[in-house]
């Protein structure tokens, strides 16, 4: 039988397989290999999604306060914990669940992110039962596709993700700041928000 390499060779390539290659990444991306393949293989892909786009604005509201890399690290958690984030069963979600979460050790356990969560999937669900898409609202907001930001400076929030976050209050999700709503954007590809020196600055295409 075969045997697999040991040692010094068996680290090296572990280490091939798990740490993406060295590319000029924009600084947040440097900490670790796994903020670097989140980096380069999701960060700001643009997304159309309807379920995902809402996966990734209640994790962008779990992470308000905290590092991104908080809630990556617990993101298989929160799959488990919020049914696989099927917006129908999240919806129907009781009080006994939000208890239920509260003890989960592989989620951040904040009960007023929980109960906005639980929330925000109702007010999915009310958009699609309503007859509005998620994602067409989402991208509707960006009539021209994705917004780059030219400048090379870090923001927080902008004219356009506080403009989002309004029209999510209005359909009734809660923790949509407009600090979320730009991380969010950034995240989804609404925004290219990629450091000039990055490689995948410009991957999107689009203007700003």
């Amino acid at each position: 039988m075969a045997r697999g390499p040991t040692g010094a060779v068996a680290t090296f390539r572990a280490q091939a397989m798990t740490t993406p290659p060295a590319r000029p990444r924009c600084g947040w991306a440097q900490a670790d290999a796994m903020m670097m393949a989140y980096h380069d293989h999701e960060w700001g892909q643009p997304v159309h999604d309807s379920r995902q786009l809402w996966e990734m604005l209640v994790l962008e509201g779990f992470q308000a306060g905290l590092s991104w890399r908080t809630v990556l690290k617990r993101r298989e958690g929160f799959r488990r914990a919020f049914a696989g984030f099927d917006p129908d069963r999240v919806a129907a979600f009781t009080p006994d669940d939000v208890e239920r979460l509260m003890a989960d050790p592989g989620i951040i356990r904040a009960r007023a992110k929980i109960v906005a969560a639980i929330g925000n999937a109702r007010a999915y669900v009310a958009m699609r039962d309503g007859g509005q898409d998620f994602a067409a609202f989402a991208w509707g907001m960006l009539p021209d596709g994705p917004v780059r930001n030219m400048t090379g400076r870090v923001q927080a929030s902008s004219p356009l993700s506080h403009a989002m976050s309004a029209a999510l209050r209005a359909r009734g999700f809660r923790f949509v700041g407009p600090v979320i709503a730009y991380a969010w954007m950034q995240a989804a590809g609404m925004i290219d928000d990629h450091d000039p020196a990055c490689f995948r600055y410009g991957a999107q295409g689009g203007e700003g």
